[in-house]
C-alpha cells in the first residue's frame, strides 16, 4: 500500500510537536505547565476545526462558486450571441400572437428585479405556438432557414452540452435540451415541402417548447446583464430579438 505525503508530512508535524515538548522540559522542567496547557490545546482542538474545516471552506467554496458562475455566465452570453438571440428573432418574427407579450420584453435600462420578475410572471401565461401549415412558403421557408442555422451552429450546441458545469444550470440545460431537440427533428427531414399535416404540428409543438424556454432564459440574462455589465447590457438592448425597431448603430441625439 502506497504511503501519501500526507500522512508522511502528518507524521513529520507529531514527531516535531513531541521534539519541542521535549525541548520545554528540558528548559524548564516543568511538567505540570506542560501537561496543563497542552490539555488546553487539545481541548481548543474542535474549535479550530470548527473554523477551519467549516468556516474557511465555506468562504473558499463561496469564492470558487462566484468564480465558477462568473465563467458560466460568459458561455452564456456566448450562446446568446451566437445562436440564442438570432433564434429569439426568428421564433418572435413567425410567432402570430408575439404582440401580446411584445411589451413585457421591450426591456429598459431602468427596469429593477421586480420589473423582470413582474415579466416573467406574465411570460409563463403566454402561449408560445408557432404555426406550419401545409404549402405554405412562409412556413417552408422558416424551416429551411431554421434547419440551416442549427445544423451550422450543431458542433456548438454539443460542445455547450458536454460542459460539466453548465449541466448545473437545470434551467438554462432544459432550453438547450429543446434547441438540440429541435435541430435533430429538421435534420432528420430531407424534405420539408411535403411533410404531412401531423408532422408540421410535431414540429410547431417543439419549436414552440424552445421558442418558450429560450425567451426565459433570455429575460434572466438580460436581468444579469443589467446587473452586472451596463456595456454588454447596452448592446443587447439594442439588438432585442423582440424590438422590430432594434438597431445595433447608435443614432445621434436629436
Amino acid at each position: 500500500m502506497k504511503i501519501g505525503w500526507r500522512i508522511y508530512f502528518g507524521l513529520l508535524l507529531i514527531a516535531l510537536s513531541a521534539l519541542l515538548y521535549l525541548v520545554h522540559f528540558y528548559l524548564f522542567h516543568n511538567l505540570a505547565y506542560i501537561e496543563i496547557y497542552g490539555l488546553g490545546d487539545v481541548a481548543f482542538l474542535p474549535i479550530e476545526v470548527l473554523l477551519v474545516v467549516l468556516v474557511v471552506d465555506w468562504i473558499i467554496s463561496r469564492q470558487e462558486k462566484r468564480s465558477q458562475l462568473a465563467k458560466l455566465n460568459m458561455v452564456i452570453g456566448v450562446y446568446f450571441s451566437e445562436v440564442g438571440t438570432p433564434l429569439l428573432k426568428a421564433f418572435s418574427d413567425f410567432d402570430p400572437l408575439v404582440g401580446r407579450i411584445r411589451d413585457e420584453l421591450l426591456v429598459k435600462g431602468t427596469w429593477t428585479s421586480r420589473n423582470f420578475a413582474d415579466a416573467s410572471l406574465r411570460l409563463k401565461k403566454h402561449e408560445y405556438k408557432l404555426f406550419f401549415k401545409q404549402d405554405d412558403p412562409k412556413a417552408l421557408q422558416f424551416l429551411e432557414n431554421l434547419r440551416s442555422f442549427l445544423v451550422s451552429e450543431r458542433m456548438f450546441l454539443l460542445r455547450l452540452l458536454e460542459n460539466p458545469n453548465l449541466l448545473e444550470q437545470e434551467s438554462f440545460t432544459e432550453q438547450l435540451w429543446a434547441v438540440f431537440h429541435v435541430a435533430d427533428e429538421l435534420q432528420y427531414r430531407t424534405d420539408l415541402a411535403h411533410l404531412p399535416g401531423g408532422d408540421y404540428r410535431h414540429l410547431a409543438g417543439d419549436a414552440g417548447r424552445a421558442y418558450s424556454a429560450l425567451t426565459s432564459e433570455w429575460l434572466k440574462y438580460m436581468a444579469h446583464l443589467l446587473k452586472r455589465y451596463p456595456y454588454l447590457f447596452s448592446l443587447a438592448l439594442r439588438t432585442n430579438p423582440f424590438d422590430p425597431t432594434a438597431s445595433p448603430v447608435i443614432k445621434d441625439a436629436g
